[in-house]
C-alpha cells in the first residue's frame, strides 16, 4: 500500500442529499470525514480507465482511509466512543460538577472506559433491559471529587496504540475537529413569479474547509510517481493528491489488525457496514451477539439521499400504475460510525471485519475499501 495526502484547494462539498419541495423541509449533511468510497474513486481518477464493457470491471485496488493529518506529519483517527474524561473537583471548590457527556474537554486528569451493567448489582434491582439485547454500557463508579466529561473527538496513531494496550491517555494527544463547516442555501425561483420552484425549489448544502496545515491521507496499491489534481466531493472543487513516502505512522498499528490471544475488544477503524432489517440499523452483526459483553456506538451514518421522503411524481398515477413506492431518497446504506467499540465475552470465528453476513454484490468491493476495519486491544 502506498499512502497520499489529500489536500484541499478550497472548500469541499459532500451533499448527500438530492433538494425536494419547501413544503416538507430540507437539510444536507456534508459526512466529513467524507467515506472511503468518495476518496478513493477521487483517486482511481487518475488511472487510466479500464473501459466500460462488463468483461473491463475489475476489483484489484485496495485502500485504506481516509484519515487526517496535520502540518508536522501525526496521523489523527477517530477517538475511541467508550472513553471518558475524568476530571478532580480542585480543593477550592465546594461543590462537585455535574457530569456532562456532552462536554468535549482536554483538561481531564486521566481517562476510564464505559462498561457492562452488572445485572447483579444492587443499583440495577429495580431497572430492566431487555434480557435478549446487549447490556448497557454504563459509567464506571466514581469517587466523590471526581466528575466525567469527554475526549476530544481525535487522537495521536501513537495514543491510539497506547489505549489498545490499555496504557494511561495523555490529554495533549487528542484535538478538536480541525475544520470548519458553512451551510449553503440554495433556493431556485420559479421564472416570472417571485415563488419558489414547486419542485426541487430549496435546498441546503455543507461545505467544509480544513484548518491551515490540516491534510486528509489514505494508502492506496498503486504507485503515483507525481502529484496530481483531482475533483473531490460536489461543484467541481479540487485537491492536490500528493505522495508520502516513508510514512512511519500507520506503523504505531500495524500490529493490532489480528486478534491475539488476549484481545478482549474491537475498536472500528472505519465505517463498518450496518446489518438491516425493518426500519433497523444494527450497528453489530447478528452472530456476534452471543459473543459480545457490550457496545459503545453513536447513531448511524446515512448515506445515500434523506430518509421518509418520497419523490413528487409530475405525472399523476393510478395506484395500479405506481407498482412499488418510489423510495429514491431514501438512505442506500447505513454504516456504523468509525470509533465504535466491542467488547467481547469471546471472539466470534468470523470477525476480521465488520461487514454483514448476508449476501451482497458489492460485499468485495467494501472488502476492498477497508470498510468496516477492525484493531484489537486488550483491557487491562
Amino acid at each position: 500500500m502506498y499512502w497520499y495526502t489529500i489536500e484541499p484547494l478550497d472548500a469541499l462539498l459532500f451533499r448527500e442529499a438530492k433538494p425536494f419541495s419547501p413544503g416538507e423541509g430540507s437539510w444536507a449533511k456534508g459526512q466529513f470525514p467524507p467515506l472511503p468510497i468518495t476518496v478513493f474513486q477521487a483517486l482511481r481518477s487518475i488511472l487510466p480507465a479500464y473501459g466500460t464493457e462488463e468483461k473491463d470491471k475489475k476489483r484489484d485496488l485496495e485502500f485504506l482511509g481516509p484519515f487526517l493529518l496535520d502540518a508536522k506529519g501525526t496521523l489523527w483517527l477517530p477517538t475511541p466512543k467508550d472513553l471518558l474524561g475524568i476530571k478532580i473537583k480542585p480543593p477550592s471548590e465546594e461543590d462537585t460538577p455535574e457530569d456532562d457527556l456532552d462536554e468535549k474537554s482536554n483538561d481531564w486528569q486521566t481517562t476510564l472506559r464505559f462498561q457492562p451493567t452488572n445485572a447483579e448489582d444492587d443499583e440495577w434491582e429495580h431497572l430492566c433491559f431487555d434480557r435478549n439485547k446487549l447490556p448497557p454500557m454504563v459509567t464506571p463508579k466514581l469517587d466523590k471529587n471526581q466528575f466525567i466529561c469527554r475526549p476530544l473527538p481525535w487522537i495521536t496513531a501513537k495514543a491510539l496504540g497506547q489505549y489498545l494496550k490499555g496504557e494511561p491517555l495523555d490529554p495533549k494527544d487528542f484535538h478538536d475537529n480541525p475544520w470548519s463547516v458553512q451551510i449553503l442555501p440554495h433556493i431556485h425561483m420559479d421564472d416570472g413569479t417571485r415563488q419558489v420552484k414547486e419542485q426541487e425549489g430549496y435546498f441546503t448544502e455543507v461545505a467544509i474547509r480544513l484548518h491551515s496545515g490540516w491534510k486528509l491521507v489514505a494508502a492506496i496499491s498503486t504507485e503515483l510517481k507525481k502529484s496530481e489534481v483531482v475533483r473531490l466531493g460536489g461543484e467541481g472543487h479540487r485537491a492536490i493528491v500528493s505522495p508520502l513516502p516513508k510514512f512511519q505512522e500507520w506503523q504505531h498499528l500495524q500490529g493490532y489488525e489480528k486478534p491475539q490471544e488476549s484481545s478482549d475488544f474491537a475498536y472500528l477503524l472505519t465505517p463498518g457496514l450496518a446489518e438491516n432489517e425493518t426500519a433497523i440499523y444494527a450497528v453489530y452483526p447478528r452472530n456476534w451477539q452471543e459473543n459480545l459483553k457490550g457496545c459503545v456506538s453513536d447513531r448511524a451514518l446515512l448515506w445515500g439521499g434523506v430518509s421518509h421522503i418520497r419523490r413528487r411524481l409530475n405525472k399523476p398515477q393510478r395506484t395500479e400504475e405506481r407498482g412499488e413506492p418510489e423510495f429514491s431518497l431514501l438512505p442506500q446504506r447505513a454504516f456504523v460510525p468509525p470509533g465504535t467499540v466491542y467488547l467481547f465475552k469471546e471472539k466470534p470465528r468470523s470477525a476480521e471485519v465488520l461487514l454483514p453476513t448476508a449476501s451482497d454484490s458489492n460485499l468485495e468491493t467494501f472488502k476492498k475499501l477497508n470498510y468496516g476495519k477492525l484493531l484489537w486491544g486488550t483491557r487491562q
